[in-house]
């Protein structure tokens, strides 16, 4: 499968439609951020860095300080593929962060996204 797509999307023009879709849902900007803090390792600067820098997936993982060590926790089925089964480092990433925005725009509690 070709996922050339995905290392070249701009995190920036995903991160608003993350934020429509837990808003829909009323969960906040500030949960949203929270769970990729707890993802990546950005802070609130690091992250609207990335965003105003227009950083590709590809570039948004790599300068990312660090994934969760609890990572390996997120299991499930997001687009149609079990994120614990995805071969491909980056995109196995990306789909970790589309499995913990699902959760929290439907109502999960936040203890429960972030593995604790």
């Amino acid at each position: 499968m070709d996922h050339s797509k995905i290392y070249k999307m701009a995190f920036a023009r995903v991160y608003p439609l993350y934020l429509q879709k837990v808003e829909r849902k009323n969960r906040t900007k500030a949960e949203l951020d929270e769970i990729i803090f707890w993802l990546t390792g950005y802070n609130e600067q690091t992250l609207q860095k990335q965003i105003e820098t227009n950083a590709n997936f590809e570039t948004f993982f790599t300068e990312a300080p660090h994934l969760n060590p609890n990572v390996s926790k997120i299991k499930g089925v997001i687009c149609g593929y079990r994120v614990e089964e995805i071969e491909d480092t980056l995109v196995q990433k990306v789909r970790y962060l589309d499995k913990l925005v699902d959760e929290l725009a439907k109502g999960k509690a936040m203890d429960k996204i972030l593995r604790k």
